[in-house]
């Protein structure tokens, strides 16, 4: 119930963003900052409010949470859907709608990543992972064609973006729907943790005490930062380096999601996840990427792309998957908003960076720099899951020999 309504609202969000940027061009005298100013603001709630939404989701039922930010996120699209359809949108309703969806989705992040292991228990949170990620990378792939083709169905102007916008409306009420069906005596939900003060900071010594948790941490910092910056890196690439267009541009978004969504698929099927596995995809992940900078042609650069998406996708669900699974159940929430803070808080930094790194030395070197520094990345965690071990007494796990595919 849950994949089905998730799959019918990740559709909805992905048109909603190719329209929502659309109507922002549509408006007399927007360009580039003022696309750069709504994305801004919204994501920046999520990423200063994610850690508290954390401490929320821990001390309300998750099941009852995501309802009202799902509501608030529908009510947000259908104030700017409306304002849009009726032709009188401007650019201050944007970035007011933005911020306030931002808002919503700040508090449904942590409650959402956590609400999976509740619907399936400890043993089967790797599978569950995968396929919430897999809904959402199938959703990747439908929704912003979707949404052009309705665009340019509705004549490409600022009306015709109001109806997409209100379609992602309407799609919020899949999930509400199937929350509100749920039983929720076959939930594996723990206790909710009273309100006590230093709830955040009890979540952050937590995971200070984890060498594991605190190893992924690191990891996810490296390769979401500097390694996941594809729509720099593809678009320089694209340009600069083989001479393309805006539609050999969109066919490089199209192959990683493909590659994505079979990472996810693949992923689906295992019971478990085991550390070995996630920093071998690491590793491969930012080899991969080096090879990516130094592709000859634009059709081999295509052909290595899926191996990009299906690497990363696998780093990205292990991390996932180990985090719920390893983690107190009465913490989780936190944990998880920790987490997304981390994977999100690096674009500020990492989008500038990798972006002067092409104007100052070429477009290759953002893909070859962004796989040295995951790379780095990679042994970096290493060096502190052994620190913080050492540290807390615990010796490393062993790892078996043959990992699981």
């Amino acid at each position: 119930m849950y994949f089905a309504g998730s799959l019918v609202s990740n559709v909805g969000t992905w048109m909603q963003r190719v329209a929502q940027d659309w109507l922002v061009l549509t408006i007399p005298g927007n360009g580039g900052a003022a696309l750069g100013i709504t994305t801004g603001l919204q994501f920046l709630p999520v990423l200063l409010l994610s850690p508290y939404a954390g401490v929320l989701a821990d001390r309300i039922p998750k099941r009852v949470l995501l309802q009202i930010t799902q509501a608030v996120m529908a009510l947000a699209s259908l104030a700017l859907g409306v304002i849009a359809a009726l032709g009188v949108a401007e650019t201050w309703h944007v970035y007011l709608i933005a911020f306030v969806f931002g808002i919503g989705a700040a508090f449904d992040g942590p409650a959402r990543q956590a609400f999976v292991s509740e619907l399936v228990g400890v043993d089967d949170v790797a599978n569950a992972v995968s396929l919430n990620s897999a809904a959402f990378n199938t959703a990747r792939l439908v929704g912003p064609g979707l949404a052009g083709l309705l665009i340019g169905l509705g004549g490409g102007g600022m009306r015709a973006t109001g109806w997409v916008i209100l379609a992602n409306a309407l799609s919020y009420l899949a999930v509400i729907g199937q929350l509100r069906r749920m039983d929720e005596d076959a939930l594996h939900s723990p206790r909710p943790s009273g309100r006590t003060p230093g709830m955040l900071r009890e979540g952050v010594a937590y995971l200070r005490g984890q060498p594991k948790m605190l190893m992924i941490l690191v990891l996810v910092f490296f390769v979401g930062t500097f390694g996941m910056n594809f729509q720099i890196t593809s678009a320089l690439m694209a340009t600069e380096v083989f001479g393309k267009g805006a539609e050999e541009y969109g066919v490089l978004g199209s192959v990683l999601a493909i590659g994505s969504l079979t990472g996810a698929l693949v992923a689906a099927g295992r019971s478990r996840v085991r550390v070995r596995l996630l920093m071998g995809a690491a590793v491969v992940f930012g080899v991969v990427e080096i090879a990516a900078g130094l592709m000859p042609t634009y059709l081999t650069f295509v052909l290595l792309c899926p191996v990009l998406g299906f690497s990363v996708i696998t780093v990205l669900n292990s991390c996932n998957a180990l985090l719920q699974t390893e983690s107190a159940p009465a913490l989780r929430g936190r944990v998880m908003a920790i987490y997304m803070t981390i994977v999100m808080g690096g674009t500020p930094l990492g989008s500038p960076l990798i972006g002067w790194i092409g104007e100052q030395f070429g477009a290759r070197w953002t893909l070859v720099a962004g796989g040295v520094l995951v790379l780095v990345g990679v042994g970096l965690a290493v060096v502190v899951r052994r620190l913080a071990g050492a540290k807390a007494g615990v010796a490393p796990a062993a790892e078996p020999a043959m990992l699981p595919l």
